[in-house]
């Protein structure tokens, strides 16, 4: 295909829209009216602690998460809410709904420029790579409406919208970008620290860089609360109910609220299983098996949890496999939220969680993968976008920058 013919792939007449952003906006918008409905379950923490960080009501500024240790979100998410303050409360909840639910559309495209990027020079059809990401993007939106606009966990948009960005990085060979973005997700929402893994991805002489970044952005975001008030660790000790319906119940676990091991492990098994996907040659699957500890060891079962796994599965089904049919998305979607819609029995619903999680953990780290054509078994650890060699490179798939351009 000739260079000029090639950028018009999936293009909308001569308009820069693609067919599958517009058939995802689309999509977009039909869940967001009607998760909206119900919306902003939770907005009022994000309300409450924005209020309290930028001291408009009594206990807060530094003391924030002594005081209100129910408040397991982090300082960049109360910064990104007070965006919505100067609005009238309920104008501002629905502003902050449409901007988290459209944050999902633009992770959709960063991840399918991060796929063409991972992919140039393999000889991939740009085209079936545009249905993979239609197809696995289709699964992605109802969870993504679903902690955007009907629960409104900024926190989580916020961690989940940053990741994405160093998922993009660590393709590109930004060392430094990755660092900046992964310490960014931390600071929204602390269970990030499970995607860290991602850091190991890239060539091993940018690691104390990229590392040092990380470390640094997250003390500076974090360090303040615990130096201002000594009691803001007790935060780390806040627990929930252990619900009927979590997974914890199939390993014997009965107590009423989280168990004190809980967190450490569910930390440690996200941390220890994303090393073990970099060091198998899987780092796609970094996301989707820290989700997978996540939703695997939470005493709590909320729907809105599942927007990290659908996350891990659309990587991984766009990056980590070649198959035109990203069918783990869907099996994720149809397990996690379509069992929480339908399945009556809390014990069944608690079953098929550990089930997915464990499968699909299992799949994407033992499962047998076909290699691109590029790179052999051992390009299993990073393969940098300049480094690349394509005497004519194209990019019909999102219109990208040949390398060296020095574009973004």
């Amino acid at each position: 295909m000739e260079r000029q013919d090639a950028a018009q792939v999936g293009r909308i007449g001569r308009w820069p829209v693609r067919w599958h952003h517009a058939l995802l906006t689309v999509w977009t918008v039909v869940w967001f009216f009607v998760a909206e409905r119900h919306g902003g379950v939770s907005w009022h923490y994000l309300r409450e602690g924005e209020q309290l960080l930028f001291g408009q009501s009594g206990g807060g500024g530094l003391a924030l998460y002594a005081n209100h240790p129910e408040l397991q979100i982090g300082p960049v998410s109360f910064l990104v809410a007070g965006l919505f303050a100067p609005f009238p409360a309920a104008l501002g909840e629905k502003l902050a709904e449409a901007f988290m639910s459209g944050l999902g559309l633009w992770m959709l495209v960063l991840i399918g420029r991060a796929a063409a990027d991972h992919y140039l020079g393999t000889g991939t059809n740009h085209r079936r790579l545009q249905q993979r990401v239609l197809i696995a993007g289709a699964a992605f939106i109802p969870m993504w409406v679903e902690v955007s606009a009907r629960f409104a966990h900024l926190d989580d948009v916020m961690a989940l919208f940053f990741t994405t960005f160093a998922v993009r990085a660590v393709v590109r060979g930004q060392a430094t970008a990755t660092g900046v973005f992964l310490a960014l997700a931390v600071d929204s929402k602390p269970w990030a620290v499970a995607f860290l893994p991602l850091l190991l991805t890239l060539p091993r002489r940018t690691w104390l860089r990229s590392a040092l970044w990380t470390v640094g952005l997250v003390a500076i975001a974090w360090l303040p609360f615990y130096v201002g008030n000594g009691n803001t660790m007790a935060a780390a000790h806040f627990t929930i109910p252990n619900q009927a319906a979590s997974s914890l119940r199939w390993f014997g676990v009965t107590d009423p609220a989280t168990p004190w091991w809980d967190r450490p492990a569910q930390m440690a098994l996200g941390l220890g299983l994303g090393t073990l996907a970099v060091h198998r040659g899987r780092w796609p699957a970094v996301i989707l098996v820290a989700a997978d500890a996540r939703i695997l060891l939470d005493p709590s079962v909320y729907t809105y949890y599942s927007a990290s796994v659908l996350l891990g599965t659309l990587i991984w089904d766009a990056i980590g496999q070649r198959r035109l049919v990203p069918w783990v998305s869907w099996i994720a979607l149809i397990s996690l939220y379509g069992s929480a819609l339908i399945v009556p029995s809390d014990s069944a619903r608690g079953l098929i969680r550990l089930a997915f999680a464990v499968g699909s953990a299992a799949y994407v780290l033992l499962w047998p993968m076909r290699a691109p054509r590029s790179g052999g078994r051992r390009r299993h650890r990073f393969v940098p976008h300049q480094r690349r060699r394509d005497p004519d490179p194209v990019y019909p798939l999102y219109d990208l920058p040949a390398p060296g351009d020095g574009k973004a």
